[in-house]
């Protein structure tokens, strides 16, 4: 008879979900659709999940050394910080973006200004 084991299960939708991302990324790149330095941190995630869902004395030693009671929640705790790291990237890269477009916009009245004093003088 078929015997449920959420264990296995879980498993394998971990690494089904990690390969899909990989190769999302990964197509994503190779369309430059994503830069490789935004992608360093979804293959990173990837990479670290897939490994610890296909090789699960790797996920049971690191849930044991870090005291976690269901070695599959190490899963969600690894996506997590993955997450939350690659929130915190796109924030700095946003804040700098926004720093750089304060500086153009400036930059362009200051000369649309010189075009518009030179225009008018030499009439």
């Amino acid at each position: 008879m078929f015997s449920y084991q959420p264990l296995y299960t879980l498993q394998l939708l971990a690494a089904a979900f990690s390969l899909a991302l990989l190769a999302f990324v990964i197509e994503a790149i190779r369309r430059t659709h994503l830069e490789e330095r935004y992608a360093l941190l979804w293959l990173g995630a990837a990479g670290a999940l897939f490994i610890l869902s296909v090789y699960r004395p790797l996920l049971h030693s690191m849930a044991r050394l870090l005291r976690i009671a269901y070695p599959p929640s190490l899963l969600f705790l690894v996506a997590f910080v993955f997450l939350l790291a690659i929130v915190l990237h796109f924030s700095l890269v946003l804040s700098a973006q926004r720093d750089a477009i304060r500086r153009l916009t400036q930059a362009v009245a200051l000369l649309e200004h010189r075009v518009h004093e030179q225009a008018t003088s030499a009439l």
